[in-house]
């Protein structure tokens, strides 16, 4: 039996799927890389905003077209939001929410079974990635999120050491670790700076040559995770979403912070390690976000010197307290703004690179393009391509910036 298994959204559900194709080799199917021959295909779906659920009815239905012989599962938050939609459209047989995406295998193949060993790119990409904390408690006012994944709950802590000691053995020269509120990591296990804790253990007990954190809150960047950017195995990356530079949109979000003290985490962060890249989560068209309000926004990424945007007009999800606030935003403003953003995210892109013209830089190597170039990473998350003749995948070489 074949498998085709594909990811939408965020990192955690990459990190799901890369254990779900691990278990469907476990059980004895064959994981394959293309749909089209496939006799099981699982689409991990994501809901987090309108435009994601689409893309999800949308890519679930090219599925079926690419191979209409194969038997559909749909997992994840779009199952878990929409189930009764989803049992409507051609080809599904499973519909598995978060609640059981664990015991997917087990549901669609009817066996359990320990998963195959991870191999780089064998998966997915060649970074392997690890969920270790699922679920929030935050409260932000337009998150659905958190309805859809549950409270906050962390993997224990020697399982996640061991966990990283496994893909090590397996060759990961990279791992990423993920998780719905990561910075949340240990709150629910007695830990005091769990998220701290759990980075300082894994550079200590394991041989792991790159860790890489995937999105951190700001207001759980504490002194002793800062710390931990002194060993140069952590990747010099913070990922710390704003959502607003405007203080009276964060209040209406019910962000646990304002621009002055997400300003001096930034300062933190580049104190410790002044070459970080610090990339950012944008809302822009908040209910209730004036002109003035958006310009302040602008302003302070400015200011921020962010190395990486990532601009989300915003978008109204059922069940959330920012449905019942006043003051909506045309569809159209919200278009418009969210394209003065992004423009403003590639002018930063642009500026962050040129830091580093002339500088010989880490990159872990990950594919080779048509053209012959090798694709790869650097620490702090510059894409780069060079020519050779050597065999570069999975190798973290010296790489000169030009």
């Amino acid at each position: 039996m074949q498998v085709y298994l594909e990811s939408l959204g965020c990192r955690l559900n990459t990190a799901e799927t890369e254990t779900l194709a691990r278990h469907f080799a476990g059980a004895g199917y064959e994981v394959i890389t293309a749909p089209e021959v496939a006799d099981v295909i699982v689409l991990n779906s994501c809901a987090v905003t309108t435009q994601a659920a689409r893309k999800s009815r949308h890519r679930l239905h090219t599925l079926h077209r690419l191979s209409p012989q194969a038997r559909l599962a749909v997992v994840g938050c779009w199952a878990t939001e929409d189930a009764a939609l989803v049992a409507t459209l051609p080809g599904v047989v499973w519909i598995i929410p978060n609640a059981e995406k664990a015991r997917a295998v087990e549901i669609i193949t009817g066996r359990e079974a320990a998963p195959a060993a991870w191999a780089p790119g064998r998966w997915g990409r060649t970074r392997a990635f690890l969920a270790v904390q699922d679920g929030c408690d935050h409260t932000c006012t337009y998150c659905i999120t958190r309805l859809l994944r549950g409270p906050a709950r962390s993997r224990p802590l020697d399982d996640a050491v061991q966990a990283v000691r496994d893909l090590v053995g397996q060759g990961a020269q990279e791992i990423v670790l993920t998780g719905v509120s990561l910075g949340a990591y240990g709150h629910d296990l007695g830990l005091t700076a769990g998220l701290a804790t759990l980075v300082k253990a894994i550079l200590l007990t394991t041989d792991v040559p790159r860790l890489r954190l995937s999105s951190v809150e700001p207001w759980d960047v504490d002194e002793a995770l800062l710390r931990q950017w002194a060993n140069p195995r952590l990747c010099r990356q913070l990922h710390l979403p704003l959502q607003s530079g405007s203080d009276a949109v964060l209040k209406r979000m019910g962000r646990r912070t304002n621009t002055v003290q997400f300003a001096a985490i930034a300062d933190a962060a580049r104190a410790v390690s002044p070459d970080i890249a610090i990339t950012t989560d944008v809302i822009v068209g908040f209910p209730g976000e004036t002109e003035m309000d958006f310009t302040a926004s602008l302003d302070f990424v400015v200011q921020m010197a962010f190395a990486r945007l990532h601009v989300f007009p915003y978008s109204e999800r059922p069940g959330t307290p920012a449905m019942r606030l006043p003051g909506a935003i045309p569809a159209v403003i919200r278009a418009e703004r969210a394209t003065r953003m992004r423009a403003l995210g590639e002018q930063l892109v642009a500026e962050y690179r040129l830091l580093f013209i002339g500088q010989m830089l880490p990159a872990l190597w990950e594919q080779r393009d048509e053209g012959g170039y090798w694709r790869g990473l650097t620490d702090n998350y510059l894409e780069v391509a060079t020519q050779s003749e050597r065999n570069l995948y999975n190798q973290i070489t010296l790489a000169k910036i030009v």
